[in-house]
């Protein structure tokens, strides 16, 4: 999220790539920065070509990881601008962008450990929340982001725009502080689901039940995709939660390695979901030259088109009075006269 505080120098000076002898490792900084998050970008665009493509974006659990991927990519992006801008409205508006898709990649790995949670320890069908869980992954980011701006308080930090050094309580307030409380949050919820799941694995062990195995089937299938991506943000953030503690125990001594570490880490939640994503060997299968192409032929060249059937008009007469000139354009519905119609009742 912020800058790792590296020793600012202006802009317009000439980039010194890397100087063991000297403080001025900012260019080194930004070029791994625009890499990784490079790689995250390209990472997120696999991710929505093969959703896209695959049509995977259905149930709520395919929704959920959408709607991350999609915050992944506008995260990246804020990864991939340029060096730190002076201060003003760009500036601003760099620092906002960042922290608004950063808390919502946050908060959509956040729903996703809910939903297993709610899924599998509460046994509670989620579909109705989905409302609320947009609610949630869109409006709180938009919160914590506007705050900053409308205290004036974005601004040039180091290799990018975000809460200034002279405001680091804001920092910790904004971002760290819900960060941790986040992440530990999360581990309860996953203890407890690992917990749940065992015994009811064990409790499954007895008499067959079609119901109950169809159920542990289907809700195996549905956390399948999901349970990986809250563990992916939590390693992609250790680096950088290190790297502000040390910060804050010695701010005038930024090291240069955990600085690298953070940058090399923090911009990397796009490139860590398209890993993730690849572990299931469900979506390598569909991916197969063959499976491309049938794909491909149906998104794009699949012309079928289900009509309203209309009826033209139908008049009744007698088989011997029936005109069948092939210029009537009109449905004749031969009778006998004798024929007698049965009431089969309503």
């Amino acid at each position: 999220m912020a800058s790792p505080d590296p020793k600012s120098k202006s802009n317009d000076s000439s980039c010194i790539f890397f100087n063991t002898d000297s403080e001025d490792y900012q260019c080194v900084i930004l070029t791994v920065k625009r890499a990784t998050g490079t790689f995250s970008l390209v990472g997120c665009v696999f991710m929505l070509f093969v959703i896209w493509l695959l049509r995977r974006y259905h149930s709520l659990a395919q929704k959920m990881i959408l709607s991350l991927t999609v915050a992944a990519f506008f995260d990246s992006v804020a990864y991939v601008m340029g060096e730190s801008q002076s201060d003003g409205s760009l500036c601003d508006f760099q620092a906002w962008w960042l922290t608004y898709f950063d808390w919502s990649a946050l908060a959509w790995v956040c729903l996703i450990t809910l939903n297993l949670y709610l899924n599998l320890v509460r046994e509670i069908s989620t579909n109705r929340y989905e409302m609320f869980y947009h609610l949630m992954a869109w409006g709180v980011p938009l919160v914590m982001a506007s705050l900053p701006l409308f205290k004036g308080y974005y601004g040039p930090a180091g290799a990018w725009c975000w809460i200034t050094d002279d405001h680091v309580a804001w920092r910790f307030g904004i971002w760290y502080v819900p960060l941790f409380v986040l992440i530990f949050l999360m581990i309860f919820c996953y203890a407890r689901i690992i917990c749940v799941a065992n015994k009811r694995m064990q409790s499954w062990l007895g008499t067959f039940n079609p119901e109950r195995e169809r159920r542990k089937v289907s809700l195996a299938e549905e956390i399948k995709p999901l349970k990986w991506y809250p563990s992916v943000y939590l390693l992609v953030s250790v680096f950088p939660l290190i790297n502000r503690l040390h910060n804050a125990f010695y701010p005038k001594a930024p090291s240069f390695s955990l600085t690298l570490l953070h940058v090399l880490s923090a911009p990397l939640h796009g490139l860590a979901n398209a890993f993730v994503f690849g572990l299931d060997r469900d979506w390598w299968s569909l991916l197969s030259p063959t499976g491309m192409k049938l794909a491909l032929q149906s998104r794009l060249c699949d012309r079928t088109r289900i009509g309203e059937y209309h009826p033209g008009a139908v008049r009744y007469m007698q088989a011997d009075l029936a005109d069948l000139s092939d210029d009537d354009d009109t449905n004749v519905l031969f009778y006998s006269p004798d024929m007698t119609l049965k009431d089969r009742g309503p």
